[in-house]
């Protein structure tokens, strides 16, 4: 068949929104029925279909959750249709937990990838607060490292792995509560989506994945509200229009003040001065059909301070600040662009005072970059994609002991790079997507290229086979404390400290064996080269390089992934299991001879855990009650267990005793399985004809298993005394919400 001329063809492009809200929704469907083409929207919600001979068709757009729309149009010769299309929620559309878009060829996960409802996030049963982060560890591939933890663990990665973006901006450590949760507020959230492995040449400087949060533009239609009060933290946020455009304020600050209070009277060790807040905003300006300008904002900040003993004190101040200033410009029907700014700090100040004498800590991040992203579409087969993103980052680590600076570093890099990436389409069965990436880091001198590739084949509209392979560098390295994320510390590649590498296989297929049920498996293998961390074997840094600081060190990991879900009807939900397996390799850790410390062993890092499961599921009890639950299990993580004690007596310099210790390898012992159930009811109604409500009763850890969190050991008896350091016991909640 002869091909058009692109002036014989025409093209139809515009945004897809919610009827309700405005909300632009990324990754909505759009499809041409008779021609059986179609395309998604981009992260700002914008789609283009180009060559289309003229005639008439029937435009259908479905995104999970809303009702399909069908529009039929004509198109002449070298029209270029404008067409924005607004979706209507579903009436059920509340009830879903949904982890992925609808029965649909389209609408099939691409490898490695995941999306998060936000409605999952708020109505699953959780500790505290809905959270971000508690809801992505749910997922297959995706680990937890405790109770008191919410960082992410990807694939055998440590949380310094991932790069996280807050409305295209990294934030370098987003969590509250000394890690308990993270610092995105579910009611300014409007889109999250992790990229586990094998990601695109878009996305760069982590080894490991990629996690992308974008805030609500804000309600373009009316103005809304929620309120939401909680026994420990509640929050608020507002929404509207303007005449141009849209705006939102969330806030969140937690409410334990009361309770500490109340135990300050009979418990020792409670904090004495304890609280968190977030802050979220957002503008939008719509400068004309092509060009939309927009502002973002976020704010947040931990301040705790402990007494100890009668002459200890810790004061501990951490957080982050966010800002994204974003221009959206529709060039033509085949062209769109992104140009963004962003500015990130990060701070964390702790400082310890015993008996008079202060030790203080100041570990600062500043990060302002530029982005520029352009999308081409030629023609029905490409999709071209390329991009350029460079910054300067300061970082700086300064240790004083009594008044005096111990240890005192200031690094400034400027850091670029630029992406070029093309999806190929040869056939309607086929789909490839190259790219390389290239990085630059002033500091040191450091210049890397990352190739990218992956397939896909499509048998048919319910089978996808998948693969895709990626080269990654990372020039930054997080030295995390397990007990809470107060004490975290970034550090950064320097000469002398070359940047850690890796590669990343991966194979996948994704079904629908039926309708409204899709399974999906995934199997992933990837390498950590050049890992780097502060030595531990190094008592006094004073003096010393900063590239005599490090060890280098290296790792790999290894699993299985299997997903399977019910996407529709009163009952829904998903199962996700992992068989997982990632091991790390650093000089005097496992050494195989006691006289050569620098060779090693691999070994399980703390987080390796080689079986996860995680059940959840929904259930509407009428059009009143629904209920929540989750349980999950874990294989016991790894830890060094302690076999022995020996005491020297008569050391010659005081006369004293010292105590020697004997332990196993490296994490060569594992704590029990751990497993837990958490259930939550919700009632619906009405806050005096004002708004709708939301009762949310909550139990968690239903069975009160007492899982085992790290073992203590009291060398003082003898035989040596061994505790047992629970998790979380039976904690039952209740928070109310108004939607106004």
């Amino acid at each position: 068949m002869p091909v058009a001329s692109a002036q014989e063809t025409a093209s139809v492009n515009g945004y897809i929104s919610d009827s309700l809200t405005g909300e632009t929704l990324i990754l909505a469907n759009v499809a041409l029925v008779e021609m059986n083409r179609g395309a998604s929207t981009n992260t700002s919600g914008y789609f283009t279909i180009t060559n289309i001979p003229p005639g008439t068709y029937t435009l259908a757009a479905s995104y999970i959750g809303y009702r399909r729309s069908d529009i039929e149009i004509t198109l002449e010769a070298g029209q270029n249709l404008r067409m924005d299309i607004k979706l209507t929620p579903e009436g059920v559309q509340l009830d879903a937990l949904v982890v992925t878009a609808e029965v649909d060829e389209e609408e099939i996960r691409n490898i490695g990838t995941a999306q998060i409802a936000t409605q999952l996030i708020t109505d699953l049963p959780s500790v505290i607060e809905p959270d971000v982060f508690r809801s992505v560890q749910l997922l297959p591939g995706v680990k937890a490292a405790s109770d008191f933890s919410s960082g992410l663990y990807v694939r055998g990665g440590s949380p310094d792995q991932t790069l996280i973006l807050l409305d295209e901006t990294t934030v370098y450590n987003p969590t509250h509560f000394f890690g308990f949760f993270s610092t995105f507020n579910p009611d300014a959230v409007k889109d999250v989506r992790l990229y586990k492995g094998g990601y695109p040449a878009k996305f760069g400087g982590r080894i490991g994945s990629v996690l992308s949060v974008y805030n609500k533009d804000g309600n373009r239609v009316e103005p809304q509200g929620s309120v939401s009060l909680g026994l420990l933290a509640s929050r608020a946020s507002i929404e509207g229009p303007f005449q141009r455009g849209s705006w939102m304020l969330a806030v969140r600050r937690s409410t334990l003040e009361p309770l500490l209070a109340i135990l300050r009277q009979s418990v020792d060790g409670v904090p004495s001065k304890f609280y968190f807040y977030d802050i979220n905003g957002k503008l939008n300006f719509d400068a004309s059909q092509n060009d939309r300008f927009s502002l973002a904002f976020y704010s947040g900040n931990d301040s705790v301070t402990i007494p100890f003993q009668d002459d200890a004190l810790i004061n501990l101040k951490y957080g982050n600040q966010t800002v994204t200033t974003q221009w959206r410009r529709i060039f033509n029907d085949q062209l769109f662009g992104f140009f963004t700014l962003t500015g990130s700090r990060y701070f964390n100040q702790p400082t310890f005072e015993i008996a008079g004498t202060p030790f203080e800590r100041d570990n600062d991040i500043l990060d302002f970059s530029f982005k520029g992203d352009l999308e081409y579409i030629p023609n029905e087969r490409h999709t071209l994609s390329l991009g350029v993103w460079g910054g300067n980052i300061q970082l700086r680590f300064k240790d004083q002991f009594d008044n005096q600076t111990t240890f005192n570093n200031r690094i400034r890099s400027q850091y670029l790079s630029a992406y070029v990436q093309d999806e190929w389409k040869p056939t309607e069965k086929w789909v490839f997507n190259g790219g390389i990436r290239l990085n630059s880091f002033s500091e040191g001198n450091y210049t890397r290229l990352e190739p990218r590739l992956s397939a896909e084949f499509r048998p048919n509209n319910r089978l996808r086979f998948q693969t895709a392979y990626g080269r990654y560098n990372q020039y930054l390295s997080l030295i995390s404390n397990e007990a809470f994320s107060g004490f975290d510390l970034w550090l950064t590649s320097d000469e002398g400290v070359p940047p850690s590498y890796g590669d990343q296989f991966v194979v996948g297929v994704k079904t629908i064996p039926i309708p409204d049920y899709g399974f999906d498996v995934e199997i992933y293998y990837r390498t950590m080269r050049d890992l780097f961390e502060l030595d531990p074997f190094i008592s006094d840094p004073a003096g010393l390089d900063y590239n005599e600081l490090f060890r280098f060190g290296d790792g790999y990991a290894y699993g299985l992934e299997l997903f399977f879900e019910k996407q529709k009807g009163p009952l829904t939900g998903f199962v996700g299991y992992t068989y997982g397996i990632t091991r790390r390799k650093f000089p005097g850790f496992n050494a195989p001879v006691l006289d050569d410390p620098t060779k090693a062993r691999f070994y399980p890092p703390k987080y390796d855990r080689t079986h996860d499961l995680n059940i959840v599921s929904s259930y509407k009890l009428s059009t009143r009650w629904s209920v929540n639950a989750v349980f999950s299990y874990a294989t016991g993580q790894a830890y060094t267990e302690p076999l022995g004690r020996t005491q020297f007596n008569g050391i010659p310099w005081d006369g004293g005793s010292r105590n020697a210790f004997v332990i196993g390898n490296i994490n060569g012992s594992r704590l029990p399985s751990y497993h837990r159930l958490d259930i939550s009811f919700s009632r619906f109604g009405s806050f005096f004809q004002i708004g709708d409500a939301e009762w949310q009763i909550q139990i968690i850890n239903v069975y009160s298993r007492r899982n085992v969190w790290f073992y203590n050991y009291d060398f003082d008896e003898n035989p040596v005394e061994r505790t047992d350091v629970n998790l979380l016991p039976i904690i039952p909640s209740i928070s109310y919400t108004v939607n106004f």
